[in-house]
């Protein structure tokens, strides 16, 4: 089946600050005992979301004005911690379709790309710039190009940079390795039969 390229995410955005998110906030352990990543969204912050007896924290991702965001801005390092594939299965569910950083954890990075979701990195000053912006107007448009390495909103522009082999893994709709297998099954069977494996 073709995957979809991915080269612009078009929507709004939420501002969770801070620096060294790690996988861990971004969902909790205890969360993780699931079959499936169906239904991990909701989890998504979880500990920093919700008191213990599950009513809301303050919180930008509880903040009835960014409702239905489906960007995220963060500080450096983001998703660092350790290696879970649930944290950016959550984020997905969660909604978010791409994310905006100082920087990313690597492993998370490319676990985010393997689900279609861009992660571009900006500048601590171009994020406040943007972080003000939907603070000001949360419902702004906003979109990224990755493409041009560019994030749009109203008149203004800022850059990004999008490692390369993920921007053309993501613009090309190749990003995800086992679909690209399943799509050249007939070519994976004749190479096993070809170096006699079976």
């Amino acid at each position: 089946m073709a995957l979809a390229k991915v080269t612009q995410i078009t929507g709004t955005a939420v501002h969770v600050p801070g620096q060294d998110i790690d996988t861990d906030r971004i969902i909790p352990a205890r969360f993780m005992k699931c079959v499936t990543f169906d239904g991990l969204g909701e989890f998504a912050f979880y500990d920093v979301r919700k008191n213990a007896d599950g009513t809301d924290k303050p919180h930008p991702l509880n903040d009835a004005r960014f409702k239905g965001a489906n960007i995220l801005l963060c500080g450096a390092n983001f998703g660092c911690g350790s290696s879970r594939e649930h944290a950016p299965q959550a984020l997905y569910r969660f909604g978010f379709r791409a994310v905006i950083a100082e920087s990313f954890a690597e492993i998370f990075f490319g676990n985010c790309t393997t689900l279609g979701i861009p992660c571009v990195v900006a500048s601590a000053q171009d994020i406040q710039v943007l972080a003000n912006e939907i603070e000001r107007n949360p419902k702004l448009e906003v979109t990224i190009d990755l493409n041009e390495e560019k994030v749009f909103f109203e008149d203004e522009e800022m850059s990004i940079s999008v490692l390369h082999a993920a921007r053309e893994a993501l613009t090309t709709g190749q990003w995800d390795p086992i679909s690209a297998l399943l799509d050249n099954k007939d070519k994976v069977d004749a190479k096993i039969r070809e170096l006699g494996v079976v």
